[in-house]
């Protein structure tokens, strides 16, 4: 396979980039060195594989290229003799099970507690995820620069504190796991929010089912699997234009139903279990949505009950927020809009509380106060496509 175009060499080297900088965590202990060599393989393959094709196994290619490239540099240290003579009796294993292992260690590394909750997130996104700095930046809404200082203050504390490079054993995994879901629903929604990193929803649904096989009796575990995968078998219907389909009105034919299948098996498995947590909860509730042939269909009643219980263990504005949406599915928009008057305060500035109130204003046939509110929705709103949507909103309901 010859010929190969930038981008197809770009694509191959970002999937293999994850399991390789993890393996050469390991096999060497220091991250910077691992990105190093394999940004270095990565200049390596620009070179090569639009020459020679794109090898059989492109993580097992870049993990022995960086290897080699790092054995060089390490060799020029102090104890540069003694590191390489460990490395070359390490058998070098490149099936795909050893670098799940070490993306769960190295996730389970990012996550640490003794890392502060930002720098947790922005390493694992680094370093598992393969977010570049400037996307990192933009996600953070800081500069490359004070991106860059955060990820070596985290980078250095794993150092300093010599944190180790592994999976938590039985006693200790329980409380470290909550970072670790947390970091990989965020995995999941950055690739959701953003067409040209889609493939970190497939990353992310894939950590999870390794975390699911490590620890099969953890049901928030499971309940982070399902949610992913029922919100992923709605792709489909939502378009291509960045800010999607409503759901009321996608064409429910186009969802994945074996994805639901999936999802409501898993749902049904956790609430047997009776130890509803945040995951299990939200799973919970779209696995109501996804059970209702039409849109009309949908038992809102059930799915506000859902959103009490999530707002006792997750009490933030934006479960309250989406409660009101469904209350006033199922209430009424009156009963929608009195909620959403209370979360003005702490959500002034986020566009879905105006869009929810255009849509619930539209419906009571104030349509110029919808229009107003959807406006209100455009100025804030923090993406392109959002903004476009909102606008076409606010001017198809003034029409209207």
């Amino acid at each position: 396979m010859t010929g190969l175009r930038m981008e197809e060499v770009e694509r191959a080297f970002r999937d293999a980039r994850g399991p390789a900088v993890a393996t050469l965590v390991r096999l060497f202990g220091d991250i910077s060195l691992a990105e190093d060599a394999v940004q270095d393989a990565f200049v390596t393959a620009v070179d090569r594989w639009p020459r020679d094709g794109v090898p059989v196994n492109p993580a097992g290619w870049i993990v022995t290229t960086a290897r080699n490239r790092a054995v060089d540099v390490v060799r020029r240290n102090a104890r540069g003799r003694e590191l390489t003579r460990d490395i070359a009796a390490d058998r070098l294993h490149t099936a795909s099970e050893a670098f799940e292992g070490d993306q769960l260690r190295l996730m389970f590394t990012c996550c640490h507690p003794a890392l502060r909750g930002e720098h947790q997130v922005a390493l694992t996104l680094r370093l598992v995820a393969g977010l570049t700095l400037p996307e990192l930046a933009s996600g953070f809404l800081v500069s490359e620069e004070t991106m860059s200082k955060r990820l070596v203050r985290a980078k250095y504390k794993i150092k300093a504190a010599r944190i180790p490079y592994r999976i938590p054993g039985d006693a200790e995994l329980p409380g470290r796991l909550r970072a670790v879901l947390s970091v990989l629903y965020l995995v999941y929604n950055t690739g959701a929010d953003d067409r040209d990193r889609a493939y970190l929803c497939a990353e992310a649904i894939r950590l999870t089912r390794l975390l699911v096989q490590l620890v099969p009796a953890e049901p928030e575990v499971v309940g982070l699997l399902a949610l992913m995968l029922l919100n992923d078998a709605r792709k489909p219907a939502r378009g291509d234009r960045g800010i999607g389909v409503l759901l009321q009105d996608q064409d429910r034919s186009l969802w994945d139903h074996a994805l639901i299948d999936e999802g409501q098996t898993l749902v049904l498995s956790c609430i047997r279990r009776r130890r509803l947590g945040p995951f299990q909860l939200q799973a919970a509730i779209q696995a109501l949505h996804c059970a209702a042939a039409r849109y009309e269909d949908t038992d809102w009643a059930a799915i506000v009950r859902f959103y009490d219980r999530l707002l006792e263990v997750m009490p933030t504005p934006v479960v309250a927020l989406n409660r009101a949406i469904a209350l006033a599915e199922s209430q009424g928009p009156s009963a929608g809009l009195a909620v959403l008057d209370t979360l003005a305060d702490e959500l002034g500035d986020y566009h879905v509380l105006h869009a929810a109130r255009g849509r619930m204003l539209s419906k009571l046939g104030l349509q110029a106060e919808a229009a107003s509110a959807y406006a209100r929705g455009a100025s804030v709103a923090r993406t392109e496509p959002a903004r476009t949507f909102l606008e076409e909103q606010a001017a198809s309901t003034v029409l209207y």
